[in-house]
């Protein structure tokens, strides 16, 4: 299945949901109505000599080209996870200042391309491009890459690597698809370090936010998936965590069983649980009272924006190993 981390479907991401729905919808309609596609055209041409400043909204839109639109809906659909760890507000003020940040950007590079090459760049791919390129940013730097299989025995395939994959496909689709590509990746670094406070001037106000979650969230949200056994929101604490325990062991438990089954003729590698490690763990829980954790490992979980009592107990749980930790963390 085509997904890097979390759970399945759009739960916990209207915003993501949103994009896919009206994005995707206003390709289609282009599609029927080809009659209305000049007006979507990314036309620096018409956007620098006529004056059509519009063209900045409508241009950078929607999709034209169905590969694009269909590349594009994969990718917020994966990237649907930052929605969920930073919350809808925080996510839409990161799309929204990379597409006010990769609109000025796409005019410097076209400039300097054009200065270099002496080659007049008249359009440019239309569509929500450079904001969703921007998106590997915090991909590339945030989401730790857990192996998967392997091709040829020398070729690893992690849960990035399909990402990646749709990535370079878009990135190929057309001639000067690297020049937006280029500005979404300048626009979502910029944005993350915080160049002159821009997350402090870009960003979704809290009355809209709370406007969208009041009118729009109840239309576009989605239900919790019916393979996921939901934590009890009256329980107390102890009892939530101690589901958060059980679910741990559960997934630990059959990880290792399908490893197993899969090396069963070679030397176990480096990294992966032990039987006796594992059993040894989950048998002495609760007994001799929680081990002592390294503090970088639980410092960088609290930095990818999870609790301390969480990562205290996942990687007390994974015997202080901080990829299944984290593993465990982005799924539930």
């Amino acid at each position: 299945m085509f997904t890097t981390t979390g759970s399945r479907g759009l739960y916990k991401a209207p915003l993501s949901k949103s994009l896919l729905l009206v994005l995707n919808g206003l390709t289609l309609m282009l599609i029927l109505l080809p009659q209305y596609q000049e007006l979507f055209i990314y036309n620096l041409q018409a956007l620098t000599q006529q004056q059509q400043v519009w063209r900045l909204l409508c241009g950078r839109l929607v999709c034209l080209d169905v590969k694009d639109c269909f590349c594009c809906s994969l990718l917020i659909y994966n990237f649907r996870i930052f929605e969920r760890r930073f919350g809808t507000r925080k996510f839409a003020s990161f799309l929204l200042g990379t597409w006010c940040f990769s609109a000025l950007t796409d005019f410097v590079l076209v400039q300097a391309f054009q200065h270099l090459f002496d080659y007049e760049v008249e359009e440019l791919p239309a569509g929500l491009l450079a904001p969703v390129f921007s998106l590997f940013v915090p991909f590339y730097l945030s989401i730790p890459r857990m192996p998967v299989t392997q091709i040829l025995g020398h070729i690893h395939i992690t849960n990035k690597s399909l990402v990646y994959i749709v990535g370079l496909q878009l990135l190929t689709s057309s001639p000067f698809m690297w020049l937006l590509a280029l500005s979404g990746l300048v626009s979502g670094g910029l944005y993350l370090s915080n160049i002159l406070w821009v997350q402090k001037i870009l960003f979704v106000p809290a009355w809209v936010s709370r406007i969208a979650r009041y009118i729009l969230e109840p239309i576009v949200s989605s239900s919790q998936p019916s393979n996921e056994t939901p934590l009890g929101m009256g329980a107390t604490l102890d009892i939530q965590r101690q589901q958060r325990m059980d679910l741990l062991d559960q997934q630990l438990l059959l990880a290792q069983y399908n490893e197993a089954g899969r090396n069963a003729t070679r030397q176990p590698q480096a990294g992966l649980l032990q039987w006796t490690r594992l059993l040894s763990s989950l048998r002495h829980r609760g007994q001799n009272g929680p081990p002592m954790q390294p503090q970088p490992q639980v410092a960088r979980l609290v930095e990818m924006g999870f609790s301390r009592t969480d990562a205290l107990e996942a990687l007390r749980a994974s015997n202080n190993d901080i990829n299944i930790a984290t593993n465990f963390l982005l799924q539930h």
